[in-house]
């Protein structure tokens, strides 16, 4: 690819971190970024990028101990339960398994042969200390594969954080915002369709900002899913000679979405004024 002029930045799955771990410990640490520091391991045509993000570190190791600890205390609660059956035994750690995602495998699990009773003896777990301590070295950080060989370690950071957030642009698109399918078929409404979804994710992206200046840990959708609460209804009130008067009234927001709106500098418009409708 470098030979047709064509550069590359991608991301490496974590598994082949095993084949580099020992070159990439003997290479320095670059600061990239106030929190993220980058390892630059050369080859022959191209090189890898080991980053390492105080902020992602915090955050995985977070995420990573409530579910080893959810999983830690169900499996406790299983082992306690008396007549459980090997079946109902197996239904339950597939369903252990499946909210623990890749957790699951910090901890080795002797599940009880077949007509054997379930007990201490047949059931038993213990944590798997060699995994995790491996796991706990690779918390915040992820491999890349670029052949940008002039590139400055910083400038190769970038570029993957922008295209991470091009591929959040398509996934904000496509999923909350739902662009697709479209089902028009005239080419000035799928433009227009098209349109009116570029303008949404605008205001998407400009609240997300908002956000991270002021809120900082709130998405968007969280941000839409709390002011959802507010509504938006006419009341009608009916006049002695006839006519209607109709009142256009916004919802008080509760006590928690109000703090919200104070957090992002979010000011309610005035409530609109009543408007006079003749009978008919």
């Amino acid at each position: 690819m470098r030979l047709r002029g064509i550069d590359y930045l991608v991301g490496t799955p974590k598994g082949h971190l095993t084949h580099v771990e020992k070159q990439l410990l003997e290479q320095p640490w670059t600061q990239a970024r106030e929190s993220v520091r980058v390892k630059i391991l050369p080859q022959e045509s191209e090189f890898y990028v080991y980053v390492e993000s105080q902020d992602r570190v915090v955050k995985e190791r977070s995420m990573r101990r409530r579910r080893l600890k959810r999983l830690w205390a169900s499996l406790h609660e299983l082992r306690k339960r008396k007549s459980i059956t090997r079946d109902d035994l197996l239904m339950h750690i597939g369903a252990l398994k499946k909210e623990a995602g890749r957790d699951y495998r910090l901890v080795s699990i002797s599940l009880p042969k077949p007509k054997e009773p379930v007990n201490e003896d047949t059931f038993h777990f213990s944590l798997d200390r060699e995994r995790l301590r491996r796991t706990l070295r690779r918390e915040g950080r992820y491999l890349l594969r670029s052949n940008m060989q002039a590139a400055s370690p910083e400038t190769v950071l970038e570029s993957y954080l922008l295209l991470t957030r091009i591929e959040q642009a398509f996934k904000d698109l496509k999923g909350s915002l739902s662009i697709r399918p479209i089902w028009h078929q005239l080419e000035n409404r799928i433009e227009a369709h098209i349109f009116v979804s570029f303008l949404a994710f605008c205001l998407h992206t400009t609240l997300r900002n908002l956000a991270r200046r002021r809120a900082a840990g709130l998405t968007s959708d969280a941000i839409l899913e709390k002011l959802s609460a507010i509504h938006m209804i006419d009341i009608h009130l009916p006049t002695t000679d006839g006519r209607r008067v109709v009142m256009s009234r916004y919802t008080q927001p509760e006590k928690d979405v109000a703090l919200l709106l104070a957090q992002l500098g979010l000011e309610l418009p005035e409530q609109p004024p009543p408007k006079v409708y003749a009978s008919g």
